[in-house]
């Protein structure tokens, strides 16, 4: 059967419905308040940063009110990967919520990280809500300066 377009009844007429008309639709793609399941398994996925030091290569990752302790960090080939659950707060007869937007569940980032890091050499360290992963570069990676003399 051949997939037909439903009519629409009312088309926007103006600016703000048609915003209206985009907003439910990538509502409806992605999920309200949701981050795509491109980048994580689960309705949580922290945001990532990858930074390069003339060292090192640095990966920050937001997961607050996560207990280090239930981290889990891989490095396969090229790729480092973050998981671990953010676990809900106990729940409490007597309370009506009016609304939820924070996550919870398990969740799995992998990031993909340059051939020239040294996967040998890996630290992270929590604080403050965020994971950073050092790895450090390899020798041959590590930009050199020569000096020349002028005759």
């Amino acid at each position: 059967m051949a997939w037909l377009p439903r009519k629409r009844t009312e088309e926007p007429r103006n600016l703000s419905s048609l915003q209206g008309e985009m907003n439910r639709l990538f509502d409806g793609f992605f999920g309200r308040g949701e981050t795509p399941a491109l980048f994580g398994s689960g309705a949580f996925a922290p945001a990532v940063d990858v930074v390069e030091t003339k060292d090192a290569i640095l990966v920050k990752a937001e997961i607050p009110g996560i207990d280090p302790k239930a981290l889990d960090l891989s490095v396969t080939g090229d790729l480092l990967t973050i998981r671990g659950e953010k676990k809900s707060e106990k729940e409490e007869k007597g309370k009506n919520f009016h609304r939820i937007e924070r996550s919870f569940g398990s969740f799995s980032r992998t990031v993909e990280i340059p051939s020239y890091a040294d996967t040998g050499k890996v630290s992270a360290d929590y604080k403050d809500g965020v994971l950073t992963v050092t790895l450090a570069k390899k020798e041959e990676a590590k930009a050199k300066s020569i000096k020349v003399e002028v005759k």
